[in-house]
């Protein structure tokens, strides 16, 4: 299968990638036969492929056919561990943005507040300004129930015992009983709403990032001004996309915390 892609392009590295492609979900073994099919290659050239890769470590093969090995992995982990986790974020926010035509965030929890950590935009009319590096007051805004919801009691009685650093006057200040029903709330369903808490016209809504081991390390949202985008909205059109976007980016998460780290070696005597 040529490829008109100029004299620099390397066919048989092209194919050779192609026939890592073949094996999809569902697809754990493949004959020769259909992996010749699959890449559109001859057979004696997806053989010869093969026996490469097998030899490389990224391939084994037993009576059921042709599989990959879990040294394949390195090869995304490369990319993971050359990237922070909000470079790997971001384009999981795009899509979220894409689909929803509405801003999308992530914070993480930094005492009372939270801070933005990652942000896509969209060109609409706010009522507050939001940048990396914002801090809001974490009771008034949907990614701090989210993040507070994932405390025990003793942590949560330590971070509301702390000022906010943000300099924002919230329009609700909830009672501690009332926030403690909306955090088990949240809990429950596992995401968070806010109507107008922090300030006129914001409504958002958002779900918890985990890492590998499933504990709450950050939160992503969509956020909305309140004249444009209802309540019920926000929940039937947007937390579906909410939710698996939430779900992408824990596993980016979990591979990143479990990324090859650099060691130095030993200088010689």
């Amino acid at each position: 299968m040529r490829r008109d892609a100029g004299p620099d392009f390397i066919e048989a590295l092209a194919r050779g990638l192609d026939v890592l492609r073949c094996f999809q979900p569902g697809r754990r073994y493949m004959t020769l036969s259909e992996v010749a099919a699959e890449a559109q290659l001859a057979r004696p050239t997806a053989r010869r492929i093969l026996i490469t890769l097998q030899k490389l470590g990224y391939v084994r093969s037993d009576e059921a056919g042709f599989a990959l090995t879990p040294r394949v992995l390195e090869l995304g982990m490369t990319y993971i561990g050359s990237q922070n986790i909000w470079e790997l974020a971001e384009p999981h926010l795009r899509t979220l943005v894409d689909r929803t035509r509405e801003s999308c965030s992530i914070a993480q929890l930094d005492g009372s507040d939270i801070v933005y950590v990652s942000r896509v935009a969209m060109p609409k009319l706010v009522t507050l300004s939001v940048t990396v590096g914002t801090r809001f007051p974490a009771v008034q805004t949907s990614l701090g129930k989210v993040l507070l919801a994932a405390l025990d009691g003793p942590a949560l009685d330590r971070v509301l015992a702390q000022p906010s650093r943000s300099g924002i006057t919230p329009r609700h200040h909830p009672q501690r009983d009332e926030l403690n029903e909306m955090l088990r709330d949240v809990r429950a369903k596992g995401w968070a709403v806010t109507d107008e808490e922090l300030a006129l016209g914001i409504r958002s809504i958002a779900a918890p990032i985990r890492n590998g081991q499933g504990l709450t390390v950050a939160a992503v949202n969509v956020n909305a001004h309140a004249a444009e985008t209802s309540v019920d909205r926000l929940v039937e059109d947007h937390l579906p996309l909410l939710l698996r976007t939430a779900g992408d980016i824990s596993a980016d998460w979990a591979a990143w915390e479990n990324r090859p780290l650099a060691t130095l070696a030993p200088r010689g005597g």
